[in-house]
C-alpha cells in the first residue's frame, strides 16, 4: 500500500511529542513508543507513534499459521503488534481473569506513522496528506483536557500473608529440586476517577523515563508503560535479548549513598544468581534458532541507572537460523525468561498454579517489526492497565525467588519496583496490610 512520506523540522520538539500524545489518543488502536533519549548500541528508534489500523489480526488462541501469514502478507509495511503472557503453550488455558482486557495477540499496520528523532518527525499516511497530519498535531492544544489526578485506595488482590506463605511453598519446590528460580507476581487494583490516560501516562514516565516506555490503546482497554526492559530484537540476521534480574533503590538526594546503593546491587550474589540464571535460559532460548557456536553473553551483571532504582542488565546475541518464521522465534523464546524462570516449563505451570489472576498482557510484549523485516518488543513491567470504561484500573508486579530469598525481602522489592505507579497514583492504600 503506498504511503505519503514527508519530513518536518519542530523548534519544540518535546511539546510536539505530547501533542502527538493527545493527537493519536482520538483513534480506537493507537500505539506510541518512546525511548527517552536512553542511547545503546542497541538503539533502534527515538520515538514512534501508530494508529488507526489498515489491516488486523486478533487471536485469542495460540495460531502461529494465522500470525505469519499476517506477517508475510504485509511484508514492507510498518506492523505494530501487542502478544499477551499466555500466547504460550506450555500452560493449559483456564477461566482465571484477565485484569488487563487486552485480546490475546493483536497486530495490525497503521494508516499513519509518525517518527520523531530529534527536531526532526516524518509522517507517512495512507490517506491523508502529511502535512495535514503535521498542522492538525502542531496546532493541538490539549491543555483544556488537562484533570488533576485525584488519589484512590489501591487494593491487593492477595494480602501479604497469603503473598508470603505462597513464597514459602515456592522455596519448599526450589528446595526439592522443581526448579531453580521463578518469577511471582502479584496484583494491585484501584477505581480511578476524572482520569485522562494521556496524563497518566504523562504523570508515570515522568516519575520513571525509561527506553522502553509504551502508550497503547486498544479500544477502551489502555496500557500506560514505563518498562526499562527489552524482551527481543532483530537487527538483520542478529538476535539481542536484555533480560533484567536484580534491582535496588535509588537516592538521588544523596551521591554517596546512591553509589553505595549502586555497588551493593553490583556485589549481590543473590541478585548475580538470579541474572546468570536467566542468561542461562536465554542462551538455551536462542540456541534453539540461532546458528551453533553464534549466541553469546556480549555483557554479563551490567548496571544501567534509573530515575527510581539501578538495575542489573545482562545482553545476549545470536545469528538467526535463515528462513526461521516470526512464530518459530516466539516458540523459542516467549515470554522473556526474566518473567518466567528456569527452568521455564516447570516454573510456568507453577506460576499458574500459584497466581490468582492470568498476567493478560503484563509481562508478555508490544512493539513493531518495520518495513525492513527487523523488529523491536519490549518486556510489560512497571505498568498502569485501565480501561476507559469501568474507570478500573491495575498493576503488577514481581520478583525473582531463588534459594537465596527471604520472603519479607521480596514483599518489600515488589513495592519498591511499583513505586512510581503509586506516586503516580496518589495512594492512600492497604498494601502493607
Amino acid at each position: 500500500m503506498k504511503k505519503n512520506k514527508q519530513v518536518f523540522l519542530l523548534a519544540t520538539p518535546n511539546l510536539f511529542k505530547v501533542q502527538i500524545l493527545h493527537w493519536i489518543n482520538q483513534f480506537e488502536v493507537c500505539t506510541f513508543l518512546d525511548s527517552h533519549t536512553y542511547t545503546s548500541p542497541y538503539t533502534a528508534i527515538d520515538c514512534i507513534a501508530a494508529v488507526h489500523p489498515t489491516s488486523y489480526i486478533s487471536l485469542e488462541k495460540v495460531d502461529p499459521t494465522a500470525l505469519d501469514a499476517y506477517i508475510e502478507e504485509n511484508k514492507g509495511a510498518w506492523i505494530f503488534a501487542h502478544l499477551n503472557y499466555e500466547y504460550h503453550n506450555i500452560t493449559k488455558s483456564n477461566s482465571k481473569v484477565n485484569l488487563t482486557g487486552f485480546p490475546l495477540a493483536y497486530l495490525y499496520t497503521p494508516a499513519v506513522t509518525i517518527e520523531l528523532k530529534g527536531n526532526k518527525v516524518t509522517i507517512e499516511s495512507v490517506h491523508d496528506n502529511p502535512q495535514i497530519i503535521f498542522d492538525q498535531i502542531h496546532t493541538l492544544d490539549f491543555s483544556s483536557g488537562a484533570q488533576p489526578l485525584s488519589s484512590t485506595t489501591i487494593t491487593p488482590l492477595i494480602n501479604k500473608e497469603t503473598y508470603l506463605d505462597n513464597i514459602h511453598k515456592i522455596l519448599a519446590l526450589i528446595r526439592r529440586g522443581d526448579f531453580y528460580e521463578i518469577n511471582y507476581c502479584q496484583a494491585f487494583e484501584a477505581v480511578l476517577k476524572n482520569i485522562h490516560p494521556v496524563n497518566l501516562y504523562e504523570a508515570l514516565t515522568a516519575l520513571s523515563p525509561t527506553p522502553f516506555a509504551c502508550f497503547y490503546k486498544n479500544d477502551y482497554d489502555y496500557l500506560l508503560c514505563a518498562s526499562p526492559e527489552r524482551y527481543l530484537q532483530k537487527k538483520g540476521p542478529h538476535l539481542i535479548s536484555q533480560p533484567i534480574k536484580g534491582t535496588i533503590k535509588r537516592n538521588t538526594q544523596n551521591e554517596i549513598d546512591d553509589k553505595i546503593q549502586l555497588e551493593t546491587l553490583q556485589n549481590s550474589s543473590k541478585d548475580k544468581s538470579e541474572n546468570v540464571m536467566v542468561v542461562d535460559l536465554v542462551r538455551n532460548d536462542l540456541s534453539r534458532i540461532c546458528e551453533q557456536g553464534s549466541v553469546e553473553v556480549s555483557e554479563l551483571f551490567g548496571i544501567y541507572s534509573y530515575p527510581q532504582v539501578h538495575q542489573m542488565i545482562s545482553t545476549i546475541t545470536g545469528k538467526i537460523n535463515d528462513n526461521t518464521s516470526f512464530s518459530e522465534i516466539l516458540e523459542a523464546t516467549f515470554p522473556m525468561g526474566s518473567m518466567t524462570g528456569a527452568p521455564k516449563k516447570s516454573v510456568m505451570e507453577t506460576i499458574d498454579l500459584l497466581e490468582p489472576t492470568k498476567r493478560g498482557l503484563y509481562s508478555g510484549t508490544v512493539g513493531y517489526i518495520n518495513p525492513g523485516g527487523d523488529f523491536d518488543f519490549n518486556v510489560i513491567i512497571r505498568s498502569i492497565f485501565y480501561n476507559s470504561q469501568s474507570g478500573k484500573a491495575n498493576y503488577q508486579v514481581g520478583g525473582g525467588i531463588t534459594i537465596y530469598s527471604d520472603a519479607e525481602k521480596e514483599y518489600e522489592e515488589c513495592l519498591l519496583k511499583a513505586s512510581a505507579i503509586k506516586k503516580v497514583l496518589s495512594t492512600t492504600d492497604s498494601t502493607t496490610d
